[in-house]
């Protein structure tokens, strides 16, 4: 199985980094296949816990190394929860970069576990008729602490649902359950990684960035 690695989520920073310069990233140290994957920017303030900054992928399957460029930009400068990531946030930026494996129907909503599952779950808005869906990964209900039922009713709001949440509805739900490898590198362990990899720190428009 393929997993994630230091490797991705370099390649992440290169891909962003290159934008901001205008220019193509280095070519990536990985040629994995064909997987589905996201990519996570999360930013540190003051010493605090990381906030997320950017969050976006795929389901379905990509090209790893399309894949990773295409979304590392997306979710840095298109997630529409939040304004683009700006040049001078890279020193205090972390990515993560996740890979999806092993993907199950679930038989009922509470049929995964919290930290180990995934989930994308489908239904229809008894308002409307509408089709919805939303998907968040395993390491995120362990996170924000909550209980499966509590994860389930937050990506039903995270769908687009915002009447009454009753429990015929949540057994109506399709959920898919998948796992995922994921890597975080913090934007001063990429320095260091450039540096070991390639001799000197990188440069935003010609001023190098280096660690604090």
């Amino acid at each position: 199985m393929v997993a994630a690695n230091r490797e991705m989520a370099a390649y992440c920073f290169d891909t962003l980094v290159a934008h901001y310069n205008s220019e193509d990233a280095p070519p990536p140290a990985f040629d994995e296949g064909q997987h589905p994957l996201f990519v996570t920017w999360k930013k540190a303030v003051n010493g605090g816990e990381p906030c997320l900054r950017g969050c976006i992928g795929t389901l379905e399957a990509q090209y790893i190394i399309t894949g990773f460029r295409d979304y590392a930009l997306t979710s840095a400068l298109r997630d529409r929860r939040f304004p683009p990531i700006q040049a001078k946030e890279l020193p205090t930026l972390e990515c993560t970069v996740s890979i999806l494996t092993d993907y199950e129907t679930a038989n009922h909503y509470l049929d995964w576990e919290v930290g180990k599952h995934g989930l994308v779950i489908e239904f229809t808005d008894p308002n409307n008729n509408a089709r919805r869906s939303a998907t968040y990964l395993p390491e995120v209900a362990a996170h924000e602490g909550w209980t499966r039922e509590e994860a389930i009713d937050s990506l039903m709001r995270k769908a687009g649902f915002s009447g009454h949440i009753t429990d015929i509805l949540r057994k109506s739900i399709r959920v898919t359950r998948y796992q995922s490898t994921l890597f975080t590198l913090t934007y001063s362990d990429y320095v260091s990684y450039v540096r070991e990899t390639r001799g000197a720190a990188p440069s935003i428009n010609g001023v190098k960035h280096v660690n604090h």
